[in-house]
């Protein structure tokens, strides 16, 4: 697939292991960005449209022309259940895209959630139907029907490669994706994490300090930092 086409659907994309995704499901952004070694982040500025909305999804990948949402009309006939509609632009543009009535075309093919680098309108609908959305912006302003982009084509959104059937994740503290084809590695990599963590957080509430339980005094010396009494 080039990431450059316009104008084209690709359909029949690979999909993750189902049972990797779920597994995946279990932890949140920050254990799994962790457990894939730091990587696969969306930039900060994506942010959940409504509290407490959170998605775990094989992505649907389109890339939209700014100020034009034709091709989410497309896209959403390439959804099926459980998936995650990730859209991109070819330019930066925070319009407002996507709103109540896409979501409820979505919805009736039981899709996962949105997350775009753009802007979404109609948050108070949205969040009553449980419709979870992550954005760049919230904006009333509305778009046109012009101007073809494409669907699952390998996109660039918010500083993250998504290729059509990765594995995004999204709650309160950011977005990350997951390459489809180590979906299940990185599910048992946060598990190990998360059951270590677990341990850690026992010992912490027991008093232990991060200074002994990680064996930093030593290398703290070694790097020369000294402790003094205040001055009588």
């Amino acid at each position: 697939m080039n990431p450059n086409e316009l104008g084209v659907v690709y359909t029949g994309t690979p999909r993750p292991d189902a049972a990797a995704v779920e597994a995946l499901s279990a932890f949140g952004v920050a254990t799994i960005h962790e457990a894939m070694g730091r990587t696969g982040l969306m930039r900060p500025y994506i942010r959940p449209a409504f509290p407490g909305a959170r998605i775990c999804g094989p992505a649907v990948t389109v890339l939209l022309q700014p100020g034009d949402n034709w091709m989410f009309h497309v896209a959403t006939e390439q959804v099926g259940p459980g998936d995650v509609l990730v859209a991109a632009c070819t330019t930066e543009s925070e319009d407002g895209f996507f709103g109540e009535l896409l979501a409820s075309s979505l919805r009736a093919r039981e899709c996962g959630g949105l997350i775009i680098d753009g802007g979404v309108r109609d948050v108070a609908d949205l969040e009553k139907m449980n419709f979870p959305v992550f954005s760049r912006a919230i904006n009333s302003k509305g778009t046109v029907k012009a101007t073809l982009g494409s669907v699952n084509i390998p996109i660039v959104c918010a500083n993250a490669i998504v290729n059509p059937g990765d594995v995004v994740v999204a709650d309160v503290d950011g977005v990350v994706v997951v390459p489809r084809d180590r979906a299940a590695e990185i599910a048992a990599a946060a598990k190990t994490r998360e059951d270590k963590e677990a341990s850690k957080r026992a010992k912490f509430r027991e008093g232990v300090l991060g200074l002994d339980l990680y064996n930093m005094r030593e290398p703290l010396e070694k790097a020369g930092l000294i402790y003094k009494e205040w001055p009588a």
